[in-house]
């Protein structure tokens, strides 16, 4: 089965199972769990840390089919449906709505919400000295206390872009590799004065996103000269010089998948590029 769902990160300790935690992962395999009446793993398109949100994440897990269809119990709706109804209900109670499932159905032949995914995308939101603080928005947006020049930000994004190991702005995992594609990164000022991030790769490895964001506001503060961000990927090291951007304002907004008859080519392809392949997070 497929799952489409969204989440406030605020509410839970990251995605993955932790003992003792309260994580997006956990909260979903119970409610799972109890609808089947037996232990449900599931597989996530991309982890994320603690205290970062979720509009567009996938995910995939293995019924039965007579698990798949005893799913409605026995009334006049589908399965899929069902599913969605069931598990909504259950997340509504031991989340406190912080999880929401937009969509459940069978998954196509081959699918993997990891492995089959084209790229992931992420959203970040900055406040800084020319907006008048919302402070209904704080739990999303990171703060700023200078004025940020937006054409400078993105001349440092842009450094990046492409393919590279991004060693420097990961955090390294046992036989994990650091290679990724970046395929956008860049700075957007809203109407209502607020940035905006956007940033897209065919996979993120651990914390890039928010160290990649958090190495750029070192120059668009002035702590660092430009060029910094394309000196440090050329460095090859992580190290305290990286910056690493608070998690609260950030988003996986979409994962995109190729169309049904290339998902298992896809899978394949992408566990031999990356085996062993590292985490796909934030």
């Amino acid at each position: 089965m497929l799952v489409r769902l969204a989440y406030d990160g605020a509410a839970f300790f990251g995605w993955a199972i932790q003992p003792g935690m309260k994580t997006v992962q956990g909260d979903l395999e119970e409610a799972l769990s109890m609808i089947v009446r037996r232990p449900i793993r599931t597989v996530v398109a991309g982890r994320t840390d603690a205290g970062v949100h979720a509009r567009g994440q996938v995910v995939h897990f293995d019924l039965t089919p007579a698990e798949i269809a005893a799913l409605n119990r026995g009334k006049d709706i589908t399965a899929e449906y069902a599913l969605t109804r069931r598990l909504n209900g259950i997340l509504k109670r031991s989340s406190s709505g912080a999880v929401v499932i937009h969509e459940s159905r069978k998954a196509p032949r081959g699918f993997d919400a990891r492995f089959s995914a084209l790229w992931r995308r992420y959203s970040y939101r900055i406040a800084d000295s020319t907006v008048d603080l919302d402070p209904l928005a704080r739990h999303y947006t990171h703060n700023v206390g200078t004025e940020l020049d937006v054409d400078l930000l993105n001349h440092e994004a842009q450094s990046v872009l492409g393919h590279h190991d991004f060693l420097s702005f990961c955090k390294p995992r046992e036989r994990a590799t650091t290679l990724r594609t970046l395929q956008d990164f860049r700075f957007v000022r809203g109407s209502d004065g607020y940035l905006t991030v956007h940033l897209q790769a065919d996979a993120f490895c651990h914390n890039m996103v928010r160290t990649l964001i958090g190495t750029a506001l070192m120059v668009g503060e002035g702590k660092e000269p430009v060029g910094w961000l394309a000196h440090r990927l050329e460095a090859q090291v992580r190290d305290s010089k990286t910056k690493l951007a608070p998690p609260h304002p950030l988003v996986l907004e979409q994962v995109q998948y190729p169309v049904d008859e290339e998902l298992e080519a896809r899978a394949n392809q992408t566990r031999a590029k990356r085996a062993p392949l590292g985490n796909v997070e934030a």
